[in-house]
């Protein structure tokens, strides 16, 4: 307020003026400089005033023309009022901010963060850093896969469930049996209609109790937690196949590496599991199944960590790739082709796990399109799949220059040289990739009197984007054969066949005695595989690797 001797009436739409109150003095405003500046508590900002077209153009309710109806009558002298305080000016200098208080010669707490820096300055696209991008630590400091692993098992909070007795630990150190695994699948069963919860409530126990970890997770875990629960399906289905369950958890164990996943890490984790499955597991949980578990999954553990340590011997955990090559085939399926930062083994056939920039932590399987080249580039075929994430950044915004991240190669859809079998092949879209790849390596090792047959399916003639190519490769190899089909509606392109693509092939048989490759859509592979039994085919000489990140974007 100017001073005390001002008196403000609030005026608006439909309400009188103060010159205009019956009753009221004639108030001369105060001249007097006022150097304290006007504060409204709580204003709203001018940004958030009504527009002119929003405001109201007439008073709301009836008019009041007798505000002496309303207002009570006010005196002519009004009474004294105490003196009004005086407000200081405010400083000149604001005070400064002190800093965080500690004990005298007392060292910061926690290490200094290490200056995180692109490994390709001169790659546009790459934007990001993680755990092991830094493969040399900083001066006086220590690695950054180091100091977080560090950091995680040094952590002096509690665990999230108390370590089990010692005649606990001791019984689970013994391999399971044929009871154990069944008291596994049982818990199993009662816990998959509610696998959802059952893994949300086990990774919300992880950053709970760990929060570092969870920066190398993805923002969305809708994708990871699926692939917990296909991971524990799969072991527990494969453990009367000792020999199978080692191959894929040798190959789980190697893929973690990419995550920064260490030795330490697997101790919480089954704890945390545990737990998790004992809340969702109802009435079929008891002692006899906890120690199923711990029994079970020290197993697994230990395939995973001997997996893991081998390959750190001979391989780094991921490799950075340079796109060189981008090259539009159809306007949702793109070539892309990579040189990576230093050797990469690999066979055809064979798949790898790609991280790109724009999507950190968000890994996605895709097959390699050629037999390994003597120039070292690694060459794929994407297609952008609606709500992909990866797929659609790698057709649509990728270009040459960008750095990409590659997992070790993973998959047993190879070809045995040494054994001579005919082979039958079948590409759907881009699953023709991996076979175009085991063509041309039949190719450089030589036929050897076997024969190729590859039918090679899409829905219309314009999505057969590899077919030149093919038709090639079979002019050139009398043992090759390339048989186009559509299933799409309308006239099939020259030479096409119509149909289903495995009902197609299924019109060709009977297949006795071939080695039968798929690969291409998850409801293609499983249909084919169905038809080829029918026709012959062997069910150890079907070779697939049906991953369901592979279609996942």
């Amino acid at each position: 307020m100017k001073s005390r001797r001002t008196l403000l009436v609030r005026t608006g739409h439909g309400s009188a003026g103060v010159a205009a109150v019956p009753g009221l003095p004639d108030i001369t405003p105060d001249t007097t400089p006022d150097t304290t500046p006007d504060v409204v508590p709580d204003a709203l900002p001018a940004a958030v005033a009504l527009p002119a077209a929003v405001a109201p153009t007439a008073p709301v309710g009836p008019a009041v023309t007798d505000v002496t109806a309303v207002l009570p009558p006010m005196p002519l002298d009004p009474p004294d009022l105490p003196p009004v305080p005086v407000i200081p000016d405010p400083p000149a200098v604001p005070p400064a901010i002190p800093a965080p208080s500690r004990p005298e010669g007392a060292a910061p707490a926690g290490p200094p963060a290490p200056v995180i820096e692109p490994l390709f300055p001169h790659a546009p696209g790459l934007n990001w850093a993680g755990p092991g991008d830094l493969p040399q630590p900083p001066a006086g400091g220590t690695p950054m896969s180091g100091a977080w692993a560090l950091q995680t098992l040094g952590d002096a909070r509690p665990a999230p469930v108390a370590a089990p007795a010692p005649d606990l630990r001791t019984a689970a150190e013994q391999p399971p049996t044929a009871r154990d695994i069944e008291l596994i699948r049982a818990s199993l069963a009662v816990v998959e209609p509610v696998a959802d919860r059952a893994t949300a409530h086990f990774y919300a126990l992880i950053f709970l109790h760990h929060p570092e970890v969870r920066a190398l997770f993805p923002a969305a875990m809708d994708v990871q937690r699926d692939r917990l629960f296909r991971a524990l399906l799969t072991a527990a289905r494969s453990a009367g196949d000792p020999e199978g369950l080692r191959s894929y958890l040798s190959a789980l164990g190697r893929g973690h590496r990419r995550y920064g996943t260490l030795t330490g890490h697997y101790a919480p984790v089954g704890e945390c599991l545990v737990q998790a499955l004992s809340r969702y597991a109802g009435g079929r949980w008891d002692a006899e199944t906890e120690l199923a578990w711990r029994r079970v999954y020290r197993l697994v553990s230990s395939i995973m960590i001997e997996a893991a340590e081998e390959a750190a011997r001979t391989s780094p955990p991921w490799w950075q790739a340079e796109v060189v090559g981008h090259e539009r085939r159809t306007p949702d399926v793109a070539v892309i082709t990579v040189r990576p930062d230093q050797a990469y083994p690999y066979r055809a056939g064979q798949y790898t796990s790609l991280e790109t920039p724009w999507w950190p932590r968000v890994w996605r399987h895709f097959s390699f399109a050629t037999a390994p080249r003597p120039d070292g580039l690694l060459t794929f075929h994407v297609k952008a799949v609606p709500a992909g994430w990866v797929s659609n950044a790698l057709v649509h915004r990728a270009a040459p220059g960008d750095v990409l991240r590659l997992g070790p190669a993973a998959g047993a859809m190879t070809v045995d040289h040494a054994a001579g079998a005919d082979l039958l092949c079948l590409g759907g879209g881009t699953g023709i990739a991996p076979i175009r790849a085991l063509v041309e390596e039949v190719a450089e090792y030589g036929a050897a009197g076997r024969s190729v047959e590859v039918f090679y399916g899409a829905r219309q003639a314009a999505e057969l984007y590899e077919l030149e190519a093919l038709s090639a490769l079979a002019a050139r190899h009398p043992w090759l054969s390339v048989r186009p089909v559509l299933s799409g509606a309308g006239a099939p392109g020259a030479g096409a066949l119509t149909g289903e693509l495995p009902e197609v092939v299924g019109r060709f048989g009977p297949w006795i005695g071939r080695e039968a490759y798929l690969s291409g859509p998850a409801a293609m592979i499983r249909r084919g595989v169905g038809v080829l039994l029918r026709a012959g085919v062997a069910p150890e000489l079907i070779r697939h690797d049906l991953v369901g990140d592979l279609a996942a974007g």
